[in-house]
C-alpha cells in the first residue's frame, strides 16, 4: 500500500514537472516567435514586374513600413546605406544634384560623428538622412524597448548635434534583419521602417561588381515604385550612377522622396 502510494506520488511529481516543463517551453517558444528573426528577401516573378517580399505591402503598412511604392507609377525612390565613409559619397551627391534626384541616406551614428560635413551637405541639398542604428546590430535580437530606443535615439542626437535639426523619422534595419516586435517599437517611436524592392551585391569592397553586372541587375529588375537600395561605399555605384540615372530617365522614370512614398493615399 505504501509502495503504491509512493508510486502514485512519484507519478504525480513526474506529471507536474512535465507540465511545468511544457509550460516553460511554450512560454519560451511564444517569446521566440514574437522575436523570430526575419531577413528581408525578394523574389522576382518576371522582368519589369514588382518583386514579392517576405511580407506584403499591406502587412508592412500596419507598422508604418514599406518596401515598394505605387506599382502603377513610374517613380523610383533612391536610398543609400552608409556604415562608413570611403570617399565616394561626394561624387554620388554631385550626380544626384545633376539629376535633381532626391535620395535618402541611412547612416549609423559613427558616420555622423566622423562625417558631419557630408551629413550637412546631404541635408542642405534636400536629401533625407535616415536612422540605421548606432551599432549596426541585427535588431531582431533586441526585444526590450529601452535598448531598441537607445540604438535609434543616439543616432538622432548625433544628427541634431551635427545639423541643428531633428532627425527625420525613417529607419532601416541593418542588413534587413528584423522581428515583428522591432517594427512595433519603431512605429511607437514615430519611425517609418524602410525596406527595399531593388538591390544587388554592391557592399563587398574586395569584390565590387563590374559595370556590366551592375547594369544587368539594376536595369533588368527595375520596376514601377521601386525602392532602390545602393551602398554609398561602392566604387561601382559612384562610377555608374550618372549613366544609371540617365538610363532610368530614358525609360520614363522620375525620382521621388520617401516623404512622397509615405504620403497618405487618396
Amino acid at each position: 500500500m505504501k509502495k503504491s502510494k509512493r508510486m502514485r506520488l512519484a507519478a504525480a511529481a513526474v506529471f507536474l514537472l512535465a507540465a511545468l516543463g511544457i509550460g516553460t517551453w511554450l512560454g519560451l517558444r511564444k517569446e521566440a516567435e514574437v522575436l523570430e528573426a526575419a531577413s528581408w528577401g525578394l523574389s522576382f516573378p518576371r522582368p519589369g514586374e514588382s518583386p514579392v517580399g517576405n511580407a506584403t505591402a499591406e502587412e508592412l503598412a500596419v507598422y508604418d513600413a514599406a518596401y515598394l511604392g505605387d506599382p502603377s507609377e513610374k517613380v523610383l525612390y533612391l536610398t543609400f546605406d552608409a556604415g562608413y565613409e570611403n570617399g565616394h559619397t561626394a561624387a554620388i551627391l554631385d550626380v544626384l544634384a545633376k539629376h535633381r534626384a532626391p535620395a535618402a541616406f541611412f547612416v549609423v551614428g559613427t558616420y555622423i560623428e566622423q562625417n558631419p560635413e557630408l551629413v550637412r551637405r546631404m541635408v542642405s541639398e534636400g536629401h533625407i538622412v535616415g536612422n540605421h542604428t548606432w551599432h549596426h546590430w541585427d535588431m531582431d535580437r533586441i526585444g526590450d524597448k529601452a535598448t531598441f530606443e537607445k540604438e535609434l535615439a543616439d543616432v538622432a542626437a548625433a544628427y541634431q548635434t551635427a545639423t541643428g535639426k531633428e532627425m527625420p523619422g525613417y529607419y532601416r534595419p541593418p542588413r534587413g534583419v528584423y522581428a515583428e516586435r522591432n517594427l512595433e517599437m519603431a512605429k511607437a517611436l514615430g519611425y517609418k521602417t524602410v525596406f527595399w524592392s531593388l538591390a544587388y551585391v554592391d557592399w563587398k569592397q574586395d569584390e565590387q561588381p563590374t559595370r556590366e553586372e551592375a547594369f544587368e541587375k539594376l536595369l533588368g529588375r527595375v520596376h514601377n515604385g521601386a525602392v532602390v537600395l545602393l551602398h554609398s561605399t561602392s566604387s561601382t555605384n559612384a562610377e555608374i550612377l550618372d549613366e544609371l540615372l540617365t538610363k532610368w530617365e530614358a525609360l520614363g522614370y522620375r525620382f521621388g522622396s520617401l516623404d512622397e512614398l509615405f504620403a497618405p493615399k487618396g
